[in-house]
Protein backbone atom coordinates (compact mmCIF):
# COMPACT_ATOMS: atom_id res chain seq x y z
CA UNK A 1 0.00 0.00 0.00
CA UNK A 2 2.85 2.40 0.83
CA UNK A 3 4.38 1.87 -2.61
CA UNK A 4 1.15 2.95 -4.31
CA UNK A 5 0.73 5.93 -1.98
CA UNK A 6 4.32 7.10 -2.51
CA UNK A 7 3.90 6.73 -6.28
CA UNK A 8 0.79 8.91 -6.11
CA UNK A 9 2.62 11.51 -4.00
CA UNK A 10 5.52 11.59 -6.48
CA UNK A 11 3.06 12.06 -9.34
CA UNK A 12 1.31 14.95 -7.56
CA UNK A 13 4.62 16.66 -6.79
CA UNK A 14 5.55 16.38 -10.46
CA UNK A 15 2.18 17.85 -11.46
CA UNK A 16 2.79 20.78 -9.11
CA UNK A 17 6.17 21.53 -10.70
CA UNK A 18 4.63 21.47 -14.19
CA UNK A 19 1.39 23.35 -13.48
CA UNK A 20 2.60 25.96 -10.98
CA UNK A 21 5.22 27.64 -13.18
CA UNK A 22 5.24 30.71 -10.94
CA UNK A 23 6.43 28.85 -7.83
CA UNK A 24 9.05 30.83 -5.95
CA UNK A 25 12.56 29.49 -6.66
CA UNK A 26 13.28 28.24 -3.16
CA UNK A 27 9.87 26.50 -2.95
CA UNK A 28 10.43 24.85 -6.36
CA UNK A 29 13.79 23.56 -5.12
CA UNK A 30 12.19 22.15 -1.97
CA UNK A 31 9.46 20.39 -3.97
CA UNK A 32 12.05 18.96 -6.38
CA UNK A 33 14.16 17.65 -3.48
CA UNK A 34 11.12 16.08 -1.85
CA UNK A 35 10.06 14.39 -5.10
CA UNK A 36 13.55 12.98 -5.71
CA UNK A 37 13.79 11.59 -2.16
CA UNK A 38 10.41 9.88 -2.47
CA UNK A 39 11.48 8.41 -5.82
CA UNK A 40 14.52 6.87 -4.12
CA UNK A 41 12.40 5.43 -1.33
CA UNK A 42 9.88 4.05 -3.80
CA UNK A 43 12.59 1.85 -5.31
CA UNK A 44 12.95 0.01 -1.97
CA UNK A 45 9.29 -0.22 -1.08
CA UNK A 46 8.08 -3.15 -3.18
CA UNK A 47 10.48 -5.59 -1.56
CA UNK A 48 10.05 -3.87 1.79
CA UNK A 49 6.29 -4.37 1.78
CA UNK A 50 6.73 -8.06 1.00
CA UNK A 51 9.23 -8.36 3.87
CA UNK A 52 7.39 -6.18 6.42
CA UNK A 53 5.30 -8.97 7.99
CA UNK A 54 8.49 -10.73 9.08
CA UNK A 55 10.61 -7.85 10.40
CA UNK A 56 9.42 -5.18 12.85
CA UNK A 57 12.16 -2.74 11.77
CA UNK A 58 11.02 -2.83 8.16
CA UNK A 59 7.37 -2.69 9.27
CA UNK A 60 7.95 0.55 11.18
CA UNK A 61 10.08 2.03 8.38
CA UNK A 62 7.35 1.39 5.79
CA UNK A 63 4.68 2.89 8.08
CA UNK A 64 6.71 6.07 8.49
CA UNK A 65 7.17 6.45 4.73
CA UNK A 66 3.45 5.83 4.31
CA UNK A 67 2.72 8.63 6.78
CA UNK A 68 4.99 11.07 4.94
CA UNK A 69 3.43 10.27 1.56
CA UNK A 70 -0.05 10.84 3.02
CA UNK A 71 1.01 14.20 4.49
CA UNK A 72 2.53 15.25 1.15
CA UNK A 73 -0.78 14.58 -0.63
CA UNK A 74 -2.72 16.46 2.08
CA UNK A 75 -0.44 19.51 1.88
CA UNK A 76 -0.63 19.62 -1.92
CA UNK A 77 -4.43 19.40 -1.88
CA UNK A 78 -4.58 22.31 0.58
CA UNK A 79 -2.19 24.35 -1.56
CA UNK A 80 -4.15 23.60 -4.76
CA UNK A 81 -7.42 24.69 -3.17
CA UNK A 82 -5.94 27.97 -1.97
CA UNK A 83 -4.20 28.57 -5.30
CA UNK A 84 -7.51 28.02 -7.08
CA UNK A 85 -9.18 30.61 -4.87
CA UNK A 86 -6.42 33.11 -5.56
CA UNK A 87 -6.67 32.64 -9.32
CA UNK A 88 -10.17 34.09 -9.32
CA UNK A 89 -9.14 37.34 -7.62
CA UNK A 90 -5.45 37.82 -8.34
CA UNK A 91 -4.69 41.24 -6.92
CA UNK A 92 -6.83 40.98 -3.80
CA UNK A 93 -5.47 37.57 -2.89
CA UNK A 94 -1.82 37.93 -3.89
CA UNK A 95 -0.68 38.43 -0.32
CA UNK A 96 -2.73 35.45 0.84
CA UNK A 97 -1.12 33.25 -1.83
CA UNK A 98 2.36 34.39 -0.75
CA UNK A 99 1.45 33.50 2.82
CA UNK A 100 0.12 30.12 1.71
CA UNK A 101 3.36 29.45 -0.22
CA UNK A 102 5.28 30.32 2.93
CA UNK A 103 3.20 27.86 4.95
CA UNK A 104 3.73 25.14 2.34
CA UNK A 105 7.47 25.77 2.45
CA UNK A 106 7.43 25.37 6.24
CA UNK A 107 5.43 22.14 5.92
CA UNK A 108 7.93 20.79 3.39
CA UNK A 109 10.83 21.72 5.68
CA UNK A 110 9.19 19.58 8.36
CA UNK A 111 8.79 16.71 5.89
CA UNK A 112 12.46 17.03 4.88
CA UNK A 113 13.52 16.54 8.50
CA UNK A 114 11.31 13.46 8.81
CA UNK A 115 12.74 11.99 5.59
CA UNK A 116 16.28 12.61 6.84
CA UNK A 117 15.42 10.80 10.09
CA UNK A 118 14.01 7.86 8.13
CA UNK A 119 17.16 7.67 5.98
CA UNK A 120 19.30 7.61 9.13
CA UNK A 121 17.18 4.77 10.57
CA UNK A 122 17.58 2.82 7.34
CA UNK A 123 21.34 2.90 7.81
CA UNK A 124 21.37 2.36 11.60
CA UNK A 125 19.07 -0.68 11.49
CA UNK A 126 20.59 -2.05 8.26
CA UNK A 127 17.15 -2.08 6.64
CA UNK A 128 18.58 -1.76 3.13
CA UNK A 129 20.49 -5.05 3.39
CA UNK A 130 17.50 -6.75 4.98
CA UNK A 131 15.35 -5.78 2.01
CA UNK A 132 17.96 -6.48 -0.66
CA UNK A 133 18.57 -9.95 0.77
CA UNK A 134 14.98 -10.80 -0.05
CA UNK A 135 14.76 -8.89 -3.31
CA UNK A 136 15.21 -11.91 -5.52
CA UNK A 137 12.85 -14.15 -3.59
CA UNK A 138 9.53 -12.48 -4.32
CA UNK A 139 7.44 -12.55 -7.45
CA UNK A 140 8.26 -10.40 -10.46
CA UNK A 141 5.71 -10.59 -13.27
CA UNK A 142 3.01 -7.93 -13.00
CA UNK A 143 -0.61 -8.97 -12.99
CA UNK A 144 -2.14 -7.08 -15.89
CA UNK A 145 -5.73 -7.16 -14.70
CA UNK A 146 -7.63 -7.08 -11.44
CA UNK A 147 -10.14 -9.59 -12.76
CA UNK A 148 -8.21 -12.67 -11.66
CA UNK A 149 -7.50 -11.22 -8.25
CA UNK A 150 -11.15 -10.49 -7.58
CA UNK A 151 -12.88 -13.00 -9.83
CA UNK A 152 -14.50 -14.74 -6.88
CA UNK A 153 -16.84 -11.77 -6.67
CA UNK A 154 -18.11 -12.23 -10.23
CA UNK A 155 -18.37 -16.00 -10.48
CA UNK A 156 -19.00 -17.92 -7.31
CA UNK A 157 -20.84 -21.00 -8.58
CA UNK A 158 -17.66 -22.92 -7.81
CA UNK A 159 -18.57 -23.26 -4.14
CA UNK A 160 -21.51 -25.43 -5.09
CA UNK A 161 -19.39 -28.24 -6.43
CA UNK A 162 -20.90 -31.11 -4.50
CA UNK A 163 -23.18 -28.77 -2.53
CA UNK A 164 -26.32 -28.88 -4.68
CA UNK A 165 -27.97 -31.01 -2.01
CA UNK A 166 -27.29 -28.25 0.54
CA UNK A 167 -29.11 -25.67 -1.58
CA UNK A 168 -32.11 -27.96 -1.88
CA UNK A 169 -32.12 -28.62 1.87
CA UNK A 170 -32.08 -24.94 2.71
CA UNK A 171 -34.73 -24.11 0.11
CA UNK A 172 -36.94 -26.73 1.77
CA UNK A 173 -36.34 -25.15 5.20
CA UNK A 174 -37.36 -21.74 3.88
CA UNK A 175 -40.49 -23.01 2.12
CA UNK A 176 -41.75 -25.62 4.60
CA UNK A 177 -45.21 -25.20 6.08
CA UNK A 178 -44.14 -23.45 9.26
CA UNK A 179 -46.22 -20.29 9.81
CA UNK A 180 -43.95 -18.94 12.56
CA UNK A 181 -41.39 -16.37 11.44
CA UNK A 182 -38.10 -18.22 11.74
CA UNK A 183 -34.40 -17.60 11.21
CA UNK A 184 -32.09 -19.69 9.02
CA UNK A 185 -28.47 -19.16 10.06
CA UNK A 186 -25.46 -19.99 7.88
CA UNK A 187 -22.06 -19.89 9.56
CA UNK A 188 -18.46 -20.80 8.76
CA UNK A 189 -14.96 -19.45 8.30
CA UNK A 190 -14.37 -16.45 6.06
CA UNK A 191 -13.85 -17.51 2.46
CA UNK A 192 -16.15 -20.55 2.54
CA UNK A 193 -18.90 -18.82 0.58
CA UNK A 194 -21.60 -17.93 3.13
CA UNK A 195 -22.71 -14.83 1.28
CA UNK A 196 -22.70 -16.66 -2.04
CA UNK A 197 -24.87 -19.45 -0.63
CA UNK A 198 -27.30 -16.89 0.78
CA UNK A 199 -27.41 -15.13 -2.60
CA UNK A 200 -28.10 -18.44 -4.31
CA UNK A 201 -31.10 -18.92 -2.03
CA UNK A 202 -32.24 -15.32 -2.41
CA UNK A 203 -32.46 -15.52 -6.22
CA UNK A 204 -33.84 -19.07 -6.35
CA UNK A 205 -37.01 -18.93 -8.52
CA UNK A 206 -39.09 -20.88 -5.98
CA UNK A 207 -37.98 -18.55 -3.18
CA UNK A 208 -38.57 -15.40 -5.25
CA UNK A 209 -42.11 -16.47 -6.11
CA UNK A 210 -42.94 -17.50 -2.52
CA UNK A 211 -41.84 -14.26 -0.84
CA UNK A 212 -43.41 -11.17 -2.47
CA UNK A 213 -41.33 -8.89 -0.22
CA UNK A 214 -37.57 -9.40 -0.10
CA UNK A 215 -34.66 -7.30 1.15
CA UNK A 216 -30.91 -7.71 1.61
CA UNK A 217 -28.60 -5.84 3.98
CA UNK A 218 -24.88 -6.21 4.58
CA UNK A 219 -23.66 -5.48 8.11
CA UNK A 220 -20.29 -3.72 8.02
CA UNK A 221 -17.93 -4.08 10.98
CA UNK A 222 -18.81 -0.55 12.09
CA UNK A 223 -22.53 -0.85 11.53
CA UNK A 224 -25.26 1.66 12.31
CA UNK A 225 -28.71 0.27 13.22
CA UNK A 226 -30.52 3.26 11.70
CA UNK A 227 -28.71 2.76 8.38
CA UNK A 228 -29.61 -0.94 8.35
CA UNK A 229 -33.30 -0.19 9.01
CA UNK A 230 -33.29 2.53 6.35
CA UNK A 231 -31.70 0.20 3.79
CA UNK A 232 -34.43 -2.41 4.31
CA UNK A 233 -37.18 0.20 3.97
CA UNK A 234 -35.63 1.57 0.77
CA UNK A 235 -35.34 -1.97 -0.63
CA UNK A 236 -39.05 -2.52 -0.05
CA UNK A 237 -40.46 0.90 -1.00
CA UNK A 238 -37.87 2.00 -3.53
CA UNK A 239 -35.63 5.06 -3.40
CA UNK A 240 -38.28 7.63 -4.25
CA UNK A 241 -37.89 11.22 -3.10
CA UNK A 242 -40.86 10.84 -0.76
CA UNK A 243 -39.29 7.80 0.92
CA UNK A 244 -35.84 9.37 1.20
CA UNK A 245 -37.22 12.60 2.70
CA UNK A 246 -39.32 10.60 5.15
CA UNK A 247 -36.38 8.48 6.30
CA UNK A 248 -34.16 11.52 6.65
CA UNK A 249 -36.49 13.03 9.24
CA UNK A 250 -37.14 9.88 11.32
CA UNK A 251 -35.37 9.03 14.62
CA UNK A 252 -34.25 5.41 15.14
CA UNK A 253 -37.27 4.44 17.26
CA UNK A 254 -39.66 5.61 14.56
CA UNK A 255 -37.71 3.79 11.85
CA UNK A 256 -38.17 0.54 13.74
CA UNK A 257 -41.90 1.10 14.16
CA UNK A 258 -42.29 2.17 10.53
CA UNK A 259 -40.53 -0.94 9.21
CA UNK A 260 -42.55 -3.18 11.52
CA UNK A 261 -45.81 -1.67 10.27
CA UNK A 262 -44.57 -2.01 6.68
CA UNK A 263 -43.91 -5.74 7.11
CA UNK A 264 -46.91 -6.68 9.27
CA UNK A 265 -49.24 -7.64 6.41
CA UNK A 266 -46.51 -9.03 4.15
CA UNK A 267 -44.81 -12.39 3.73
CA UNK A 268 -41.17 -11.38 3.65
CA UNK A 269 -37.64 -12.74 3.32
CA UNK A 270 -34.80 -10.58 4.64
CA UNK A 271 -31.11 -11.52 4.41
CA UNK A 272 -28.85 -10.02 7.10
CA UNK A 273 -25.38 -10.69 5.75
CA UNK A 274 -22.08 -10.86 7.68
CA UNK A 275 -23.30 -10.52 11.28
CA UNK A 276 -20.32 -10.54 13.64
CA UNK A 277 -21.91 -9.52 16.95
CA UNK A 278 -25.02 -11.01 18.52
CA UNK A 279 -26.20 -7.48 19.35
CA UNK A 280 -26.84 -6.81 15.65
CA UNK A 281 -29.78 -9.21 15.45
CA UNK A 282 -30.94 -8.31 18.96
CA UNK A 283 -31.25 -4.68 17.84
CA UNK A 284 -32.98 -5.53 14.56
CA UNK A 285 -35.36 -8.35 15.36
CA UNK A 286 -38.02 -6.15 16.97
CA UNK A 287 -38.61 -4.61 13.53
CA UNK A 288 -39.48 -8.01 12.02
CA UNK A 289 -43.05 -8.95 13.03
CA UNK A 290 -44.28 -12.52 13.31
CA UNK A 291 -47.60 -12.44 11.49
CA UNK A 292 -47.73 -16.26 11.29
CA UNK A 293 -47.55 -16.14 7.49
CA UNK A 294 -44.29 -18.04 6.93
CA UNK A 295 -41.92 -15.07 6.82
CA UNK A 296 -38.20 -15.88 7.04
CA UNK A 297 -34.87 -14.24 7.90
CA UNK A 298 -31.48 -15.54 6.69
CA UNK A 299 -28.40 -14.62 8.74
CA UNK A 300 -24.82 -15.26 7.62
CA UNK A 301 -22.07 -15.10 10.22
CA UNK A 302 -18.54 -16.37 10.83
CA UNK A 303 -19.43 -17.08 14.48
CA UNK A 304 -21.18 -20.21 15.73
CA UNK A 305 -22.64 -18.58 18.85
CA UNK A 306 -24.25 -15.79 16.77
CA UNK A 307 -25.84 -18.39 14.49
CA UNK A 308 -27.15 -20.55 17.34
CA UNK A 309 -28.55 -17.67 19.42
CA UNK A 310 -30.45 -15.99 16.59
CA UNK A 311 -33.49 -18.28 16.97
CA UNK A 312 -33.92 -21.09 19.52
CA UNK A 313 -36.09 -23.02 17.07
CA UNK A 314 -34.43 -21.86 13.87
CA UNK A 315 -32.32 -23.86 11.43
CA UNK A 316 -28.51 -23.60 11.70
CA UNK A 317 -26.22 -24.74 8.89
CA UNK A 318 -22.41 -24.88 9.11
CA UNK A 319 -20.83 -24.46 5.68
CA UNK A 320 -18.26 -27.21 5.15
CA UNK A 321 -14.81 -27.11 3.60
CA UNK A 322 -14.23 -28.47 0.11
CA UNK A 323 -13.02 -32.04 -0.18
CA UNK A 324 -9.60 -32.80 -1.68
CA UNK A 325 -11.16 -33.69 -5.02
CA UNK A 326 -13.32 -30.55 -5.06
CA UNK A 327 -10.32 -28.37 -4.23
CA UNK A 328 -8.28 -29.60 -7.16
CA UNK A 329 -11.26 -29.41 -9.52
CA UNK A 330 -11.85 -25.79 -8.50
CA UNK A 331 -8.18 -24.87 -8.94
CA UNK A 332 -8.06 -26.34 -12.44
CA UNK A 333 -11.28 -24.66 -13.54
CA UNK A 334 -10.08 -21.21 -12.43
CA UNK A 335 -6.60 -21.60 -13.96
CA UNK A 336 -6.26 -19.66 -17.23
CA UNK A 337 -4.21 -22.27 -19.10
CA UNK A 338 -4.42 -25.78 -17.64
CA UNK A 339 -2.62 -27.29 -20.64
CA UNK A 340 0.57 -25.37 -19.82
CA UNK A 341 0.83 -27.11 -16.43
CA UNK A 342 3.54 -29.79 -16.47
CA UNK A 343 3.59 -32.80 -14.16
CA UNK A 344 6.11 -31.12 -11.83
CA UNK A 345 4.11 -27.87 -11.77
CA UNK A 346 1.01 -29.91 -10.95
CA UNK A 347 2.79 -31.45 -7.99
CA UNK A 348 3.81 -27.99 -6.67
CA UNK A 349 0.26 -26.70 -7.20
CA UNK A 350 -1.34 -29.67 -5.42
CA UNK A 351 0.94 -29.03 -2.47
CA UNK A 352 -0.23 -25.42 -2.24
CA UNK A 353 -3.90 -26.23 -2.85
CA UNK A 354 -3.72 -28.83 -0.10
CA UNK A 355 -2.57 -26.12 2.31
CA UNK A 356 -5.55 -23.88 1.45
CA UNK A 357 -7.70 -25.63 4.05
CA UNK A 358 -10.49 -26.29 1.55
CA UNK A 359 -11.41 -22.59 1.44
CA UNK A 360 -12.79 -21.67 -2.02
CA UNK A 361 -11.65 -18.04 -1.76
CA UNK A 362 -8.04 -19.03 -1.01
CA UNK A 363 -7.97 -21.54 -3.88
CA UNK A 364 -9.45 -19.11 -6.43
CA UNK A 365 -7.01 -16.31 -5.54
CA UNK A 366 -4.09 -18.75 -5.62
CA UNK A 367 -5.20 -20.02 -9.03
CA UNK A 368 -5.50 -16.45 -10.33
CA UNK A 369 -2.03 -15.59 -9.05
CA UNK A 370 -0.41 -18.67 -10.60
CA UNK A 371 -2.22 -18.04 -13.90
CA UNK A 372 0.15 -15.12 -14.46
CA UNK A 373 3.30 -17.02 -13.49
CA UNK A 374 5.01 -18.84 -16.34
CA UNK A 375 6.93 -22.05 -15.69
CA UNK A 376 7.99 -24.17 -12.74
CA UNK A 377 10.48 -21.64 -11.31
CA UNK A 378 7.83 -18.93 -10.98
CA UNK A 379 5.36 -21.33 -9.33
CA UNK A 380 8.06 -22.53 -6.95
CA UNK A 381 8.82 -18.91 -5.97
CA UNK A 382 5.17 -18.38 -5.01
CA UNK A 383 5.22 -21.57 -2.95
CA UNK A 384 8.48 -20.61 -1.21
CA UNK A 385 7.12 -17.17 -0.38
CA UNK A 386 3.89 -18.59 1.10
CA UNK A 387 5.78 -21.20 3.09
CA UNK A 388 8.11 -18.51 4.44
CA UNK A 389 5.15 -16.41 5.65
CA UNK A 390 3.37 -19.40 7.22
CA UNK A 391 6.44 -21.21 8.50
CA UNK A 392 4.80 -22.34 11.74
CA UNK A 393 1.30 -22.93 10.37
CA UNK A 394 -0.20 -26.15 9.08
CA UNK A 395 -2.26 -24.15 6.57
CA UNK A 396 -1.75 -21.04 4.44
CA UNK A 397 -3.64 -18.03 5.80
CA UNK A 398 -6.04 -16.36 3.35
CA UNK A 399 -4.49 -13.00 4.23
CA UNK A 400 -1.10 -14.27 3.02
CA UNK A 401 -2.45 -15.25 -0.40
CA UNK A 402 -4.42 -12.01 -0.73
CA UNK A 403 -1.35 -10.00 0.31
CA UNK A 404 0.88 -11.82 -2.17
CA UNK A 405 -1.68 -11.31 -4.93
CA UNK A 406 -1.91 -7.59 -4.09
CA UNK A 407 1.87 -7.12 -3.93
CA UNK A 408 2.15 -8.70 -7.37
CA UNK A 409 0.08 -5.92 -8.96
CA UNK A 410 1.74 -3.06 -10.80
CA UNK A 411 1.79 0.31 -9.01
CA UNK A 412 -0.94 1.67 -11.31
CA UNK A 413 -3.22 -1.28 -10.57
CA UNK A 414 -2.54 -1.01 -6.84
CA UNK A 415 -3.78 2.58 -6.89
CA UNK A 416 -6.91 1.61 -8.81
CA UNK A 417 -7.54 -1.36 -6.51
CA UNK A 418 -7.10 0.61 -3.28
CA UNK A 419 -9.50 3.28 -4.57
CA UNK A 420 -12.40 0.87 -4.03
CA UNK A 421 -11.80 1.38 -0.31
CA UNK A 422 -13.56 4.77 -0.37
CA UNK A 423 -16.90 3.09 -1.14
CA UNK A 424 -19.16 1.54 1.53
CA UNK A 425 -18.90 -2.21 2.00
CA UNK A 426 -21.10 -4.31 -0.30
CA UNK A 427 -22.03 -1.31 -2.46
CA UNK A 428 -22.67 -1.92 -6.16
CA UNK A 429 -20.32 0.32 -8.16
CA UNK A 430 -21.04 1.31 -11.74
CA UNK A 431 -18.02 0.59 -13.97
CA UNK A 432 -18.55 3.82 -15.91
CA UNK A 433 -18.37 5.86 -12.69
CA UNK A 434 -15.21 4.22 -11.38
CA UNK A 435 -13.53 4.72 -14.77
CA UNK A 436 -14.26 8.47 -14.64
CA UNK A 437 -13.00 8.71 -11.05
CA UNK A 438 -9.77 6.84 -11.82
CA UNK A 439 -9.13 9.16 -14.77
CA UNK A 440 -9.85 12.26 -12.68
CA UNK A 441 -7.40 11.07 -9.99
CA UNK A 442 -4.69 10.54 -12.62
CA UNK A 443 -4.41 6.79 -11.99
CA UNK A 444 -4.62 5.74 -15.65
CA UNK A 445 -1.26 5.81 -17.46
CA UNK A 446 -1.17 7.75 -20.72
CA UNK A 447 -0.19 5.92 -23.90
CA UNK A 448 -1.29 5.23 -27.45
CA UNK A 449 -4.67 3.83 -26.35
CA UNK A 450 -7.57 6.02 -25.20
CA UNK A 451 -7.53 6.41 -21.42
CA UNK A 452 -11.12 5.18 -21.26
CA UNK A 453 -10.12 1.93 -23.01
CA UNK A 454 -7.15 1.42 -20.69
CA UNK A 455 -9.35 2.04 -17.64
CA UNK A 456 -12.03 -0.33 -18.92
CA UNK A 457 -9.41 -3.05 -19.36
Amino acid sequence: MAEALVSFAVQKLGDLLIQQVSLRKNLREEVTWLRNELLLMQSFLKDAEQKRSGDERVEQWVLEINSIAYDVITILKTYSIEAGKCASCLKVCACICRKKSYNVAKEIQSLKQRITDISVKREIYDITNTINYNAGKGTSNKVRTLRRTTSYVDDQDYIFVGLQDVVQTLVYELLKAEPRRSVLSIYGMGGLGKTTLARKLYINPNIASSFPTRAWICVSQEYNTMDLLSTIIKSIQGRTKVTLDLLESMPEGDLEIYLRDLLTERKYLVVVDDVRQKEVWENLQRAFPDSKNGSRVIITTPKKDVAERADDRGFVYELRFLTQEERWDLFRRKLLDVRAMTFTMERVAKNMVGKCRGLPLAIVVLSGLLSHKKGLDEWQKVKDHLWKINVEDEYIEISSILSLSYNDLSTALKQCFLYFGIFPEDQVIEAENIIRLWMAEGFIPRGEERMEDVAEG
